[in-house]
């Protein structure tokens, strides 16, 4: 089905690793810790809450300069906090939070889908992530990529084109021999526009009980699988 692709190329948030229920379990243990009574879970959903808005605003303003994701999360979290009543942190403990986003776990198909796709394929995330953020989270979490593709390499978030079409660059490779696979359909849709292949891998355990979209593929993208098991099957890895 998909002959000409060589590499691909993974969301990372929700998609490779659990970021709600990782933040959550470890913010708990940290706050029990250090005395800190709060409602992690609701730091965490506010938190992701303001992620693409943090985005946008660099999007929408290219002349103030492009910040990272660790920048726009350590701007977003402190303000968050006080809305919610969470007390007495100092610099150093927000930067711990933020720093959480580099020790997330992965879903448990995620490293063995990844080891079997590598014997055939080139595989990098295509994340919003910073390079170190990304870089991090895959000594943490043991993920296998070939090599680290971050917007930050382009200056640009996704869905903008040039992270799409930045990568497959990088890689010297045509858009058409590059695969995204991602459990969000908004990002399929925009690799899709840039002529990239695209697979779907639901995750409907992302947000939690909050879940309300990305619950199943909303068009005919090249692939729809379960995990990335069942990726490496359908790919004859």
């Amino acid at each position: 089905m998909t002959p000409d692709v060589k590499a691909l190329l993974f969301d990372t948030f929700g998609t490779v690793v659990d970021w709600r229920g990782s933040l959550i379990a470890e913010f708990t243990a940290w706050g029990e810790a250090k005395g800190i009574d709060a409602d992690w879970a609701a730091l965490v959903d506010g938190w992701r809450g303001a992620y693409k808005p943090s985005m946008d605003a660099v999007r929408r303003d290219p002349g103030r300069g492009y910040l990272t994701l660790d920048e726009l999360q350590r701007q977003s979290i402190e303000p968050l906090a006080a809305q919610l009543g969470i007390m007495g942190l100092t610099a150093a403990d927000y930067d711990h939070l933020t720093l959480g986003w580099h020790r997330l776990k992965p879903w448990p198909d995620s490293v063995p889908g990844l080891t079997r796709l590598k014997a055939t394929y080139i595989i990098a995330p295509l994340s919003n992530g910073n390079v170190a953020l990304l870089t991090n989270l895959a000594k943490h979490a043991g993920l296998p990529w070939d090599l680290i593709l971050s917007a930050e390499l382009f200056k640009h978030y996704k869905p903008d084109r040039q992270v799409y079409l930045g990568a497959a660059r990088l890689l010297g490779l045509r858009p058409q021999q590059v695969m995204l696979v991602a459990a969000h359909n908004y990002d399929l849709a925009a690799a899709r526009g840039c002529g990239l292949k695209t697979a779907f891998v639901p995750r409907v355990t992302e947000y939690g009980p909050h879940q309300k979209e990305d619950i199943k593929a909303e068009s005919d993208w090249d692939l729809v699988v379960k995990d990335l098991n069942d990726l490496a099957d359908r790919l004859g890895c």
